[in-house]
């Protein structure tokens, strides 16, 4: 049940979300699906249970990959595209013949699945809320008069993309990458800043991290005619 107006303390609200596990989650488990992609190009994961022996091999290659390269590659500069494909190779080393090499369809495969609503689900309240706040001025029950809604997320830097492949509309402003639109666009998004641990470099519950979430909302705010700043706001993160 929403809060009634008079329980409100301000009139406005900045709502932040995380994303993997609270606005979507993997249609298949990963193993399962990282044994299937094997399969289909060729690596031949014969073994009782591959969907495990792949799950477990995925498990060691995605900590030797923090401890070499840490925040998804983003500290040795590698980037996180690259720090993929390096967790995806040394995955599936067991598996490998002799001479062989891990099928690089497979590799773009797995990137792109991952990248995009092809991996995930929605949940299925996320659309309907979204669109109860683009409706809001019919919407009794919802209280407060603007809606900010911003992510807050360990994660590397696919969540736009896969958020925007479930139809949302994600400004583009992430901790050092501003966004150019007037102050009025970016509030007509349904997310209006997207801030990641891969960008902050340091990951929920560190303080820096809602330290970017407030700096990114207080630029989103900025130049609005109406002069609202981030204390006429109430923040639900």
């Amino acid at each position: 049940m929403f809060p009634t107006r008079a329980q409100c303390a301000k009139k406005n609200l900045l709502l932040c979300f995380d994303a993997f596990g609270t606005l979507f989650q993997p249609n298949t488990p990963i193993p399962r699906a990282y044994a299937q992609a094997a399969i289909k190009h060729g690596v031949k994961c014969e073994t009782k249970n591959p969907e495990a022996d792949v799950g477990r091999e995925f498990k060691r290659a995605y900590k030797e990959g923090m401890k070499r390269s840490p925040n998804y590659g983003k500290a040795t500069n590698l980037g996180a595209e690259k720090w993929w494909k390096n967790v995806i190779h040394s995955t599936f080393q067991p598996w490998l013949e002799p001479g062989q090499d891990v099928p690089q369809a497979m590799v773009d495969k797995l990137l792109l699945r991952y990248s995009t609503d092809e991996g995930y689900d929605i949940f299925p309240d996320v659309k309907p809320f979204f669109q109860m706040l683009r409706n809001k001025s019919s919407t009794e029950s919802w209280p407060w008069d603007k809606t900010v809604v911003g992510i807050i997320t360990n994660s590397d830097d696919r969540v736009p993309s896969i958020l925007s492949s479930f139809g949302l509309k994600i400004g583009p402003r992430r901790v050092g990458t501003p966004d150019q639109r007037t102050a009025e666009a970016a509030l007509e998004d349904d997310i209006s800043f997207v801030v990641l641990s891969y960008d902050v470099g340091v990951e929920k519950p560190e303080r820096g991290i809602f330290d970017a979430a407030v700096k990114s909302f207080e630029e989103t705010l900025s130049g609005r005619d109406d002069g609202l700043t981030v204390e006429d706001f109430e923040k639900l993160p």
